[in-house]
């Protein structure tokens, strides 16, 4: 027990009202008063007059009808005082982080209180472990009037001796020798089998199907036989095998015997996490492991430091000022910077705007390299360094794809890598070799070259900037950077998309964009999706003659600013080659950034100049066979935000097999559902083939799948309602509220379409929580997904809604996850790409589109059964479900085509332990056997 501070802090703490806001009610508490229900506009006048307590201001704000509310949030506090440590925030979720009692009742304000006295006392607790830095960012903060600073600012003593700046105490990098090329080793299965078992612990507690596994995975570490032919696994594996150690076993033994490194790839944030928590039982020792394993992200996923001191020096105002100063504090404490899916808490941006956070990553390309004077400390170059030397290094897809193209041009190579979620390859690659021409990308090029128009502190950040010392010494590299900034001025800039809309365009970029607009407009007049308040596209067919007009000045604009842009890569390349003795080593490091980016966007525009030379010629045959090119104009919610001309890859993964997978040594790749559940043994492979690319190899993969170990037939089971209408909201609405209080809630659901998932949300929502079941929405509440996944896991009464982030890479086992209802077929959507891809199809449209129905379902009812012990349901409400799609499902689950009445009794009945209730003579079982029903 303290006293002196504590105590008075205790007495102010005892003179704040509290409130809470659920779907449920609200409630507020004055001083010494129990906890009264009120309306959300008595609330909302109580805190514009006084400050309240309260958890999760946008939450609470978002409950009463309010754009913001200001208050005494804990969510604040928490991360002040415990940076770089995660909370669910609610209150059960806060007071499990701290070690409390849980509220007793949605209306517990008293646990607010509880909980900012237990925040506080640790202010004065000698083993607060994040006590260095505190004194100087509250002092900050109290500059810019942070609600929390008056209580706690007797609570933070002055240290006896000045705190060392965050830009100081961040430890260097130091920079180490090139790893040698992995050695060629031959690699035994059954010695992986039995490193599999060391990690495991025993030889018992591995599953046959995951030692199969495991050892069919070596095969993808054995030495290549011919230069171009990689020895590649294709390798399907049943939720519930244990995959994830099953390849880490030969990746680990590999990078060990052979001293390489090993990428492990994944499509989710959740599964990188999971693969990062995993490698604790490979590698034990914490020191070792934080060498040996590495995460590693794209850059616009960090913190940039030069970026963080611009905004804690003045870049920032109001909210975003105090926002900037948490940032310091978790940045001193952070494992690796990672503001991403990091251990920066996902709802800590929320809380102070959505711009708050934009302007602290580097997400223009704006790096100086060297020149920055946090180089030495950069998390960016640290994680970059780390991953060079470590032997497992766990990254996404789009990253893995564009280092490997880049460690081939620069005479790189990666060895040997693992993707899991396999079954995103196609969608990773469509992505990464994809071209776009739109308003956001020209204004990201013109940042890059320029520097931003609003630069902090006077730093500008453009290509002048970073090679001003170059240019001092290089005439000619002067002249060029010159043509360069001359040339760039043709490319948009804030406030583009204001002036199309006004029809005031600037220069040759945005007259090309409005005439676009104008295009799309026209050809999808009185069309069914120009009503709906989506996104429009159109293709190149017999374009306006404005958009000729446009694409031809456009393109000649774009040709002056190319050629400048190559020929000073290639001048920068020639100093490189033959160093001057000026060129020290940050110089040299700042140049070879800026010739890779100059290369990357010099090709980038060449690729727009031929995207726009294709307008109004048609195009070369041969190119039109490979590519699929078509106008877009993005919105949302019936609002413009972009518009773009699109070229992609009709098969994105004939470049992925020749620029990623034909250089390589060894490849494996898996997913539960890496193949097709159409057709025989034959199609299924051919299409997993199809999908990771491996059909364009000159060497055959090898093929190896274990189905799930678990009892579907018993566990699971599959209901299709067919009495509610598709387009009928309030049906809908009407059956995800009667199934989710049948199961008790523990209710994942998944929406094709984010309007009928906010039009079910906003009729459901309150009546739900009243009943203790409370329900949150992606696209809805103002909480991140990530946020949301871990606040619908640690609450098992709680109902979680969404679209495909939902689908795909959530891992809820156990009570908190029992239903899950989908919202009508997930077909897929009738965009340009995807008409052009089904009509290109080897087995038809109609196949084309079934695969990628079956293969959304797969993923969905994956989502279900997690671990052997879990149990539940799968309701999909739409009456049109093909049998032909039942495939989808695991061999053996049991489906019946139900009426919703049915369907709420027999979850009603498994909630309660009670037998099957018999079904209508009308409905139907069909087990899944493997073969179309």
């Amino acid at each position: 027990m303290v006293s002196g501070g504590d105590d008075r802090a205790r007495q102010a703490l005892q003179t704040l009202p509290a409130l809470i806001a659920t779907h449920a009610g609200v409630w507020a508490s004055r001083p010494g008063a129990a906890a009264e229900s009120i309306s959300a506009r008595e609330a909302l006048r109580r805190a514009s007059q006084t400050p309240h307590l309260m958890l999760n201001a946008p939450v609470t704000a978002d409950r009463l009808g309010a754009s913001e509310l200001t208050g005494l949030d804990l969510l604040e506090l928490f991360a002040f005082i415990h940076p770089a440590r995660f909370a669910v925030p609610t209150p059960r979720g806060l007071a499990k982080a701290l070690g409390l009692a849980p509220p007793e009742a949605q209306s517990d304000t008293e646990f607010l209180h509880r909980a900012a006295l237990d925040l506080l006392s640790a202010l004065r607790d000698p083993a607060w472990a994040s006590r260095h830095g505190a004194h100087s960012v509250l002092q900050a903060m109290k500059r810019h009037r942070w609600s929390w600073a008056p209580l706690i600012d007797a609570q933070v003593k002055t240290p006896a001796s000045p705190e060392r700046s965050l830009y100081t105490v961040l430890p260097e990098w130091t920079a180490e020798a090139p790893r040698a090329a992995p050695a060629s080793v031959a690699m035994a299965p059954e010695a992986t089998a039995a490193r599999l078992a060391r990690i495991i612990g025993s030889e018992s507690g591995v599953r046959e199907g995951q030692r199969a596994y495991a050892k069919a995975g070596t095969h993808a570490f054995q030495p290549r036989g011919a230069d171009g032919q990689p020895q590649v696994v294709l390798a399907e594996a049943g939720t519930g095998i244990g995959k994830t150690l099953g390849y880490l076993a030969p990746a680990i033994h590999w990078a060990e015997a052979a001293e390489g490194s090993v990428w492990l790839s994944t499509y989710t944030r959740n599964l990188q996490r999971q693969l990062d928590a995993e490698a604790a039982r490979v590698i034990p020792d914490a020191a070792e492991r934080r060498r040996r394993v590495v995460v590693r992200k794209g850059r616009e996923n960090y913190l940039c430091l030069l970026n963080l001191e611009d905004a804690a020096q003045g870049g920032f105002g109001g909210r975003a000022a105090l926002f900037a100063q948490l940032v310091v504090r978790w940045a001193e404490y952070s494992r690796d910077g990672d503001m991403i899916g990091g251990d920066l808490p996902g709802w800590l941006p929320r809380l102070f705007g959505r711009s708050s956070f934009s302007g602290l990553t580097d997400r223009r390309g704006e790096c100086i390299y060297a020149a920055c004077p946090h180089f030495r400390r950069c998390f960016i170059e640290r994680s970059t360094r780390a991953s060079a030397q470590a032997d497992l290094v766990i990254a996404n897809h789009a990253l893995v794809i564009l280092n490997v193209v880049r460690a081939r041009a620069e005479g790189q190579t990666l060895t040997r890598l693992v993707f899991d979620e396999g079954h995103h390859l196609f969608d990773a690659a469509d992505s990464v070799f994809s071209l776009a021409l739109t308003g956001r990308e020209a204004v990201e090029l013109r940042n890059w070259l320029l520097g931003p128009p609003r630069a902090n502190s006077g730093r500008r950040r453009g290509l002048a900037a970073r090679l001003a010392d170059i240019t001092s010494y290089e005439d000619k590299a002067a002249a060029l950077v010159s043509r360069i900034g001359t040339a760039a001025a043709v490319l948009p800039q804030e406030g583009w998309l204001t002036r199309i809309l006004e029809g005031q365009p600037d220069g040759a970029i945005e007259a090309l964009l409005a005439a676009t607009r104008t295009h799309v407009l026209v050809r999808t007049s009185g069309l069914p999706q120009a009503d709906a308040g989506y996104g429009l596209e159109s293709d190149l067919t017999e374009p306006l003659p404005a958009l000729l007009d446009a694409a031809h000045a456009a393109g000649a604009a774009l040709g002056t600013l190319a050629g400048p842009m190559t020929a000073l890569a290639a001048l920068l390349g020639t100093v490189l080659d033959d160093p001057p003795d000026w060129l020290d080593v940050a110089s040299r490091a700042r140049v070879e950034g800026a010739v890779r980016g100059l290369s990357e966007r010099a090709a980038l525009i060449d690729g727009w100049g031929t995207l726009l030379a294709r307008i109004g010629t048609g195009g070369d045959a041969a190119d039109l066979s490979k590519w699929v090119d078509w106008l877009s104009l993005a919105r949302s919610e019936g609002r413009d935000f972009d518009i773009g001309l699109h070229r992609h890859w009709l098969d994105p993964m004939q470049p992925f097999a020749t620029q990623v997978l034909t250089p390589l040594h060894g490849a494996l790749i898996t997913s539960a559902t890496l193949r097709g559940r159409a057709g025989d043994e034959g199609a299924r492979w051919a299409e997993a083939e199809r999908l990771t690319g491996a059909r364009h190899l000159a060497r055959r993969p090898a093929h190896f799948a274990v189905a799930s170990p678990f009892d579907y037939a018993a566990n699971a089971r599959v209901l299709i309602v067919t009495d509610v209408r598709a387009k009928d909201i309030s049906g809908l609405a009407q059956a995800y509220r009667a199934l989710i209080e049948a199961a008790g809630g523990g209710t994942l659901g998944l929406f094709t379409a984010i309007s009928r998932l906010r039009e079910v949300m906003k009729r459901i929502a309150d009546p739900l929580a009243r009943s203790g079941l409370p329900l949150y929405a992606q696209h809805v509440d103002p909480i991140d997904t990530g946020t949301l996944i871990d606040i619908f896991r640690e609450e098992p009464q709680a109902s979680l809604m969404g679209t495909d982030a939902l689908r795909d890479g959530v891992d809820v086992p156990g009570q908190s996850l029992r239903l899950v209802v989908m919202e009508g077929v997930p077909w897929p959507r009738p965009t340009m790409l995807h008409k052009a891809r089904r009509q290109a199809a080897d087995d038809g449209a109609q196949a084309h589109d079934d695969r990628l129905t079956m293969g959304r379902l797969a993923q969905a009812f994956g989502r279900l059964i997690r671990r052997a012990e879990d149990r539940g349901h799968f309701v999909l409400i739409g009456a049109a479900m093909p049998s032909r799609l039942l495939t989808a499902f695991p061999d053996g689950t049991p489906i019946d085509r139900v009426t919703l009445a049915e369907a709420v009794a027999i979850v009603a009945a498994a909630r309660d332990g009670l037998p099957t209730p018999p079904l209508s003579s009308h409905g139907g079982a069909e087990m899944v056997s493997g073969e179309t029903a």
